[in-house]
């Protein structure tokens, strides 16, 4: 077994409390609910292993020389309570508190998560704490002689596989027919946000991933990066390809252009446009004649808002027209306005930096409103145009000198993509692992 990462150095015993300090100690650490725990059970190994075998490792330690007891954290179950059942005493319960408190803190540990103890004699104090926070790693708690924690990570294996989906109803559901975790569904979006309306997607739309999953001990534990996707609606393919080198790192199309844009295509979650920029457009509330220079997208109300750009934020105010409203310069061109908010989000006001994506506010009603929407506002050199129709700037190429390397890249991983064979509803899963020697050529030209 490979020798495991440690994130952190012993801490090193430090003192011994009297027994009027201990009285003052909190030794019950609260741990909060996670999940109901399965039922305790003890085992011990009790084979003796000739020299030829290798030893039984279990988090690192032979597990012939321990017993194990292995558990979860319980619903308000304390830490004091569990070492305690283990005869490890209150002060050095109360010491260990202390000595890992910049290691790993054992207020970091929550209820439904497993831990074991390990014991060389069961007659007396515990010798080791294990707690496992997640899949990737674990922390050991030393209980007895110098009081310390460490934490190690588990050795992880990386494959590529291949995936498609045929949208029937909606896709996550496509995405678990295919036989792929739904966590890949954040990852094609952020890939194609700017090509695929992700909001509207349509019964029949098909999608291809390339993509990592992690591996402990042969187990998923969750995907990595996603190295190439095809979306397929009726406006036909829209390809993004992962690429990284020291110049550039993001996806790209076919012909290597960034996929990422200035500007996103909406700024809200939206169900449908309700209104959109009309100069002569009779308003619903005023009932006359009024200009509507603006672009209204309905959504629940409370769904977030999002600045479509890079900027700087110079107006979150209320006037009884606008509503709630927040105003946003991106650079000497654009300005952008989103109106009729709920509330704003926290820390948007005049002066404050925003990114591309970030929640500026939440649907409402607010000011000249018949219902949750955002009216989006769009300033191109100080006057108001239809964004929707507006030829934005393209954004910048890769060099000359990369492209190259791009086009050698997407050669390699395009024929793989465009071969995966796509998912129907009442086909069994298709996904697969790429042939390894491919995989190696497909992780080098993706980094």
């Amino acid at each position: 077994m490979e020798e495991l990462n440690k994130e952190s150095r012993k801490t090193p015993y430090s003192f011994l409390f009297g027994a009027i300090a201990l009285l003052l100690i909190p030794m019950s650490f609260l741990l909060w609910p996670v999940a109901d725990s399965e039922k305790d059970e003890w085992s011990s190994q009790e084979e003796e292993h000739t020299k030829d075998e290798e030893p039984n490792l279990y988090f690192g330690f032979i597990k012939d020389s321990f017993y194990v007891y292995e558990s979860e954290i319980q619903r308000n179950e304390f830490l004091s309570n569990i070492l305690l059942a283990h005869k490890v005493s209150y002060a050095t319960i109360a010491e260990l508190e202390t000595a890992t408190r910049d290691t790993y803190s054992v207020r970091r540990l929550r209820a439904g998560r497993p831990y074991a103890i390990l014991n060389r004699d069961t007659t007396t104090a515990a010798d080791y704490f294990i707690y496992k926070p997640g899949a990737f790693n674990y922390v050991v708690y030393s209980l007895k002689d110098s009081l310390y924690a460490e934490v190690f990570y588990h050795p992880v294996d990386t494959v590529v596989r291949t995936g498609a989906g045929y949208i029937d109803h909606s896709l996550w559901v496509a995405m678990r027919n295919g036989g792929m975790s739904d966590a890949l569904i954040g990852k094609m979006e952020d890939a194609l946000a700017w090509t695929v309306d992700f909001y509207h997607i349509q019964k029949g739309d098909q999608f291809k991933l390339i993509y990592e999953e992690r591996l402990i001990d042969g187990e998923a534990v969750g995907v990595g990066r996603l190295l190439a996707a095809n979306y397929i609606d009726r406006n036909g393919d829209n390809y993004a390809i992962y690429f990284e080198n020291e110049n550039y790192s993001g996806f790209y199309d076919l012909e290597g252009r960034p996929m990422k844009r200035a500007f996103l295509r909406a700024p809200v979650r939206y169900t449908r446009i309700s209104s959109r920029f009309n100069p002569r457009r009779l308003h619903p509330v005023l009932q006359r004649i009024r200009p509507h220079l603006g672009t209204d997208y309905a959504a629940p109300h409370g769904t977030e808002i999002f600045s479509v750009a890079d900027g700087v934020v110079t107006a979150a105010s209320y006037t009884s027209g606008n509503g709630n409203y927040v105003r946003i310069r991106h650079d000497h061109v654009y300005e952008t306005q989103y109106l009729h908010m709920s509330r704003f989000a926290s820390g948007i006001r005049p002066g404050v930096r925003v990114k591309q994506g970030q929640v500026i506010g939440y649907v409402g009603s607010t000011g000249l409103a018949t219902g949750p929407h955002v009216c989006f506002r769009f300033w191109k050199n100080g006057v108001q145009v239809d964004h929707l129709k507006e030829n934005l700037p393209p954004p910048e190429p890769m060099s000359e000198e990369d492209l190259p390397l791009f086009f050698a890249h997407r050669d390699s991983i395009l024929p793989i993509l465009d071969a995966i064979p796509i998912i129907r509803p009442d086909v069994k899963p298709a996904f697969e692992v790429v042939d390894r020697s491919l995989q190696q050529e497909i992780l080098e030209l993706s980094r």
